[in-house]
């Protein structure tokens, strides 16, 4: 059983295959800059990559491309090998809960969702569509990022402001990073030795997206993203929680347009907009060069804890934090800094572990601390791929 999981960005699309007997990867791929004049393309089998530099026009012919390709190098020989398509959908709205087999009425209930997620349904109908056009008969499933979060409470999920918009404009915290904070509590799980029903951590996934969640029991009870992915943590680009009167002031003040607004959050803030700099990376190398880049860290960092904080707090119980994503898999520093003083909460990082850069999963924390530190490697594409498996299974 084959299952090929796609991952349509604005202007790229990430590709895995698996075989699902044990999970392993068969193959990947990435096509960056899709209807640019010149997209990148690159795919690893085996010990063989490919990477070519190439025009592509549309999402279309970018799976066109892929198709080709996995024929081309005996990764298929019939399209009747795989089993299915596996797409993320970043945001789902009020009407999925879990992984769903494609059809015509959840596309157009996908278009429904699109100004709650302008920059990320758009590219995620196209790959579905694009399937379609490519090959009619493969059995399609959309994962969403937003499904995970369903469980919230109301209280957690419900904005304070006029009942009706809630009721009748579904205006809430969504939540997103689902996937991912799926797999990891599942691989956490078994990092612990302990029973999914009984485990309470909160996983912080921190890359040029962040968010955190607070799982109870295996269920999601509160997450940093709200109704868009704009909300919470500090991010690469975009500036996490503000005071909602700065874009009235913006706005009336600085004669500021919505749209100006609009690219100035999600685009132009964050770490870009605290010191110039997106990449982590980039940013601890220049710490030393000039204040800037130390408080674009020092305000990262310490919005982290806030969080952390308050999710302790609702938990009543943290058996584990769980550091992923790209800087949270890759960044010691970044690790040491998030539990430096957290000590007084039960959090003790051993920084000798902290220093392993090993890709397995690790236990971070010292035998004495109260809450342990976990490193778990995400993948989104495996999980995809499982969602896509267990939802094709219940219908058989």
């Amino acid at each position: 059983m084959k299952i090929l999981v796609l991952n349509s960005g604005s202007s790229s699309l990430k590709f895995k295959l698996f075989k699902m007997l044990d999970e392993s990867v068969i193959c990947s791929g990435l096509i960056e800059n899709i209807g640019a004049r010149e997209s990148l393309f690159s795919l690893s089998h085996q010990e063989h990559r490919i990477n070519k530099k190439i025009a592509i026009q549309d999402h279309y012919e970018a799976l066109c491309i892929v198709f080709d390709l996995l024929f081309e190098e005996g990764v298929l020989v019939d399209i009747a090998e795989l089993y299915a398509v596996g797409h993320r959908v970043v945001h789902g709205g009020d009407k999925f809960y879990k992984a769903t087999v494609v059809d015509e009425s959840l596309i157009e209930e996908l278009k429904s969702c699109i100004p709650l997620a302008p920059l990320h349904n758009p590219s995620n109908i196209l790959g579905i569509e694009a399937v379609a056009s490519k090959a009619k008969e493969l059995t399609q499933v959309a994962v969403f990022d937003t499904a995970f979060h369903h469980t919230m409470p109301n209280h957690a999920a419900q904005y304070a402001i006029q009942a009706s918009l809630y009721k009748e404009d579904k205006i809430k915290r969504y939540g997103f990073h689902g996937t991912s904070h799926s797999y990891v509590f599942k691989q956490s799980c078994k990092l612990l030795d302990s029973k999914t029903e009984a485990t309470n951590i909160i996983s912080l996934h921190l890359g040029n997206g962040a968010s955190v969640c607070a799982i109870k029991n295996g269920k999601s009870i509160d997450t940093s993203m709200g109704m868009t992915p704009l909300e919470g943590l500090v991010m690469g680009t975009r500036s996490g929680d503000i005071d909602p009167s700065i874009i009235f002031y913006l706005h009336k003040t600085k004669g500021y347009s919505l749209e100006e607004i609009d690219l100035l959050l999600n685009k132009q803030s964050g770490l870009l907009g605290l010191c110039g700099e997106n990449d982590m990376r980039m940013i601890l190398q220049k710490a030393k060069e000039g204040n800037a880049y130390q408080l674009a860290i020092d305000i990262f960092v310490y919005r982290i804890k806030k969080y952390i904080g308050a999710y302790m707090a609702i938990l009543e119980r943290t058996d584990a934090i769980v550091f992923t994503g790209g800087i949270g898999e890759n960044s010691e520093q970044i690790r040491e800094l998030i539990c430096e003083g957290l000590e007084g909460l039960g959090l003790y990082l051993d920084k000798d572990k902290n220093l392993n850069t090993s890709k397995k999963d690790l236990i971070l924390s010292q035998t004495n601390s109260l809450v342990k530190l976990l490193l778990i490697h995400t993948d989104e594409e495996k999980e995809i791929a499982i969602q896509t498996k267990e939802v094709l299974k219940d219908l058989e």
